[in-house]
């Protein structure tokens, strides 16, 4: 034993029989620290939250529930100290469970309760209500959503749930659980709205799990009586900078889906994102007679509040009753088609469906039929993995016919307050159709305005900074003259409104790419996800809603034949045909210059290949991660190895000791090295003559006069510690390799520990 390695204090505390290095009691949990630190998690993921819905009384209800709950579980603690834990557990979660409702009730539906706090069958019947109404919201609504009362309540009987589970798992000091369940709930928003990563809710997360972590290992009875304070904080910050600085730069490609989903499609116009995507992966595929195919559509969006595009939300039906009466009268030439639909990489609570649809097959009874505009839309199921056939009718007036008609004028909704537009709006709009004398005339004009004087671009928007569908953002596209569909479709729609036409928008599909591939007599399209788009669409009675094209060098545009044409028959509007001649001004692709696409990319239906570099470089960095105290562990006994080879007794016996912690023997800085030797042989099957040689070149090392050259004591060493690891269980080995405890135990402590 060196006299390094060896204090009074320790020696005290050794002949005593009381481990210095931790804690020999379990220090009890505490009144206030659970509590607050309940809340602080509870409002911690609460945060992401308050960006996907508007400020309103939501808010204060879940802090009022959350602070409740605490106090709650605070003052339980304290009353009833002296209990038995799983009792005052069960006694505490009642009484959080009677608070919390009585707190919900009185902040929602306080009128309807007895004393505003207990609940009555009228106040469950409101709740129900609520819920339904809240469902809806949730399920058709675009982020941020408005403050109703259906989600102040959902919100506060959502987070009573999770505060009272924090509360209860942080006075357990299950730190892990709480942490995780914190990570879920408040990660939930920005994996719906898939919108980006919120760094400060990243960083107060990871603080959060720091001080969970220590507030449970410092009560734990084995837990170090000191610690290193400013080590963890070093060691805590640099990962959570680290994580912050590194995650975003990992190139992780688009196309690493594989199989999975590809896009997840909401009822929003923010499909910048999903369009900039540098390697779009296929979504779906078409089947039906031609070369051609429709475009497909999820839902329509009709409301304009001023800064947001709001999806139409009508009555549902079964499958069984239709797709509704139709809207053409019966003067109109129409044709019949049908389309199978398979769904590969997209979610979304909506199907892509041609329009107009008239009935479909192949599809559970979860998609229900929304009649105002011939969609099929589910509250509980998926479109990935749907495979589903649709009969459709193509509707095909002539040009004097659609000429003949007036466009319906804008519905004037007498509860909803007048949206002012910026004047630029209704100026260009009168403008550029001056010389049109028919309403259709005046669309075409809009129409091959938007396609010859502006240009496609995903980029323009976000340098510029009206990357978004209000009014605003429309007056600056309008200045800009650059952007992507959403913004050609939102100022079309508003100017056709501003001339006194009913319009709205359409999400859905560019009609997708023709392959090789044949299903009996259909031909098969490949559609990916970079053709998502939007289109606007105005009404007129007794033909329906036409669609129309403004995006630039995209789709093909609406263009109605005259009745007296070659050929006999009336003409309907122009068929997106998909084209790859570079001369052709129509395609079913926006013009992107994608650097990495090749050549091929996007006009057939073949198949990208998967880049591995992104899964080898994100394993490699895991495992980098886990075998980090591994390889530390290694270098440093290759060092140590390499000083004993020169005689170096204390690197020696410092390997030695070590290897003792790692593999959970024995070991305690009270014995002398001739003891500990004496216990090895006796206990571990230790060669006598090779544990006297490294006894004795320590005590040499320490107690002889001069440098005294002990030879070579590596091969000693090898010796004894091989000994040693075949004395444990082959998981105790692999635990000491991967996670070796000599790394986390301090110099100078005692480490007397048991396998």
């Amino acid at each position: 034993m060196f006299r390094a390695e060896r204090s009074p204090a320790v020696a005290a505390a050794a002949a005593r029989g009381v481990p210095r290095w931790h804690r020999d009691h379990d220090d009890p949990t505490g009144v206030i620290a659970p509590g607050v630190l309940a809340a602080a998690a509870g409002f911690v993921a609460l945060w992401p939250y308050t960006s996907v819905i508007q400020p309103g009384a939501w808010s204060f209800t879940v802090v009022a529930v959350v602070v409740a709950i605490a106090g709650t579980g605070m003052l339980m603690r304290r009353l009833l100290g002296s209990w038995r834990p799983w009792l005052r557990g069960l006694v505490a979660f009642v009484a959080q469970v009677a608070v919390a409702v009585a707190v919900v009730t009185q902040l929602i539906a306080g009128d309807t309760a007895i004393f505003g706090i207990i609940p009555t069958p009228s106040t469950v019947s409101l709740f129900g209500g609520l819920g339904a109404a809240v469902w809806d919201e949730i399920a058709f609504g675009t982020a941020p959503l408005d403050p109703s009362p259906g989600l102040a309540a959902a919100m506060g009987v959502g987070f009573a749930v999770v505060a009272i589970a924090l509360d209860h798992l942080v006075a357990d000091r299950a730190a892990v659980l709480a942490t995780v369940l914190t990570a879920v709930i408040g990660a939930v928003p920005m994996i719906v709205t898939l919108g980006d990563a919120n760094v400060v809710w990243f960083v107060l997360l990871g603080a959060l799990t720091l001080i969970l972590f220590r507030f449970t290992a410092r009560r734990h009875p084995l837990s170090p009586r000191r610690s290193s304070t400013s080590l963890a904080v070093t060691v805590g910050a640099a990962a959570v900078v680290g994580a912050i600085a590194i995650a975003p730069v990992l190139p992780v490609a688009a196309n690493l889906a594989g199989t999975g989903i590809g896009v997840t499609v909401d009822a929003s116009l923010r499909l910048g994102d999903d369009l900039r995507q540098p390697n779009p992966v296929e979504v779906l595929t078409v089947a039906t007679k031609g070369e051609i195919a429709p475009y497909l559509r999820l839902t329509t969006l009709s409301r304009f509040d001023g800064r947001v595009w709001q999806p139409d939300r009508g009555d549902l039906q079964s499958q069984a009753d239709g797709f509704g009466d139709a809207d053409w009268s019966a003067d109109i030439a129409t044709e019949d088609a049908n389309t199978s639909i398979r769904i590969l990489r997209m979610s979304s609570s909506w199907l892509p469906l041609p329009y107009p649809a008239t009935s479909v097959q192949g599809l559970s009874g979860a998609w229900r039929v929304a009649t105002d505009n011939r969609t099929l839309v589910s509250r509980s199921a998926d479109a990935a993995g749907n495979d589903y056939t649709v009969s459709s009718t193509r509707v095909q007036p002539t040009l004097e016919q659609i000429r003949a008609l007036n466009a319906a004028p804008p519905i004037d909704d007498p509860e909803e307050e007048p949206v002012e537009l910026p004047e630029i709006i209704g100026t260009l709009a009168d403008d550029v159709t001056a010389a049109a004398s028919t309403d259709y005339d005046r669309l075409i004009a809009l129409q091959n305005w938007f396609r010859s004087e502006f240009a496609y671009s995903l980029e323009t928007p976000v340098d510029e900074g009206f990357d978004g569908t209000g009014a605003e953002a429309v007056a600056e596209f309008l200045d800009e003259r650059s952007g992507y569909c959403v913004h050609f479709a939102g100022a079309f729609a508003l100017m056709a409104e501003s001339l006194g036409m009913q319009a709205r928008i359409v999400v859905g599909y560019l009609p997708g790419s023709l392959t090789e591939e044949k299903r009996g007599e259909e031909s098969v399209f490949s559609v990916s996800s970079d053709q998502l788009h939007s289109w606007p669409e105005v009404l007129f009675p007794g033909v329906g809603w036409i669609p129309f094209e403004p995006t630039a060098s995209l789709g093909v545009p609406t263009a109605f034949e005259a009745g007296a044409v070659d050929g006999g028959g009336p003409g309907g509007p122009s068929t997106p045909a998909p084209t790859t001649a570079p001369e052709v001004e129509e395609t079913t692709d926006p013009e992107i210059d994608r650097g990495d696409a090749g050549e091929n990319a996007g006009t057939t239906g073949e198949l990208r290949r998967l880049d591995p570099t992104p899964v080898v470089l994100t394993v490699a960095g895991v495992l980098v991660v886990l075998l980090l105290p591994a390889l530390i562990r290694r270098v440093e006994r290759t060092i140590r190895l390499r000083r004993a080879r020169a005689g170096d007794a204390a690197a020696a016996w410092a390997e030695l000791r070590d290897t003792l912690l790692d593999l959970q023997l024995p070991v305690s800085d009270a014995d002398t090295p001739r003891e500990r030797g004496a216990e090895l042989v006796r206990e571990n099957d230790v060669g006598a003559a090779v544990m006297r040689e490294l006894t004795d070149a320590v005590e040499r090392a320490n107690y002889a006069r001069g440098d005294a050259d002990a030879g070579d004591l590596s091969e000693p060493l090898r010796v004894v510690l091989g000994r040693l690891q075949r004395s444990v269980d082959g998981p105790t080995r692999t635990r000491a390799v991967l996670l070796p405890r000599s790394l986390f135990v301090t110099r100078g402590s005692d480490a007397a520990l048991t396998a």
